[in-house]
């Protein structure tokens, strides 16, 4: 069952993604909003009904991992899902700001040279998201 599950949610996905490739490239309108909800709530649903199968079934991912998942229990999944997960967002939210900050910067600089250097902070201002979500993944995984 939990294998169904991972499969039906890497499908959904891999579906989400080429859908929103193709509608960005036939630039198609319509409310984003409300495939992004269908999108998410669909792999909501999935997730629940992986936890709860994980939960009350019998776990298929340890029988495949053998020896070298001997010893993690289901909180240690959680520790590490967690670090993965104060990264990886983190590191979205360093793209995203990044991304205006610096093209705010390069049109300050490019009217004004001086400014230069207090650009440069707010970029790196903006970078630090990161280092803050690597910072609070390794407490996580060791203290």
């Amino acid at each position: 069952m939990q294998i169904l599950l991972l499969l039906l949610a890497i499908l959904v996905s891999v579906g989400t993604v080429l859908y929103g490739k193709k509608a960005y490239k036939e630039k198609k309108q319509g409310n984003v909003k409300k495939y992004v909800l269908a999108s998410v709530s669909v792999f909501g649903m999935i997730a629940v009904g992986m936890i709860i199968s994980a939960m009350f079934g019998k776990n298929v991912f340890a029988e495949v991992a053998g020896a070298a998942g001997a010893g993690l229990t289901l909180g240690d999944g959680f520790k590490y899902l967690a670090a993965s997960l104060s990264t990886g967002l983190a590191t979205i939210g360093t793209g995203v700001a990044v991304g205006s900050v610096g093209s705010a910067a390069i049109g300050a600089v490019t009217e004004d040279s001086s400014i230069l250097g207090k650009t440069l902070i707010f970029v790196g201002m903006a970078e630090g998201i990161a280092i803050y979500g690597m910072i609070i993944s390794i407490l996580i995984l060791f203290v």
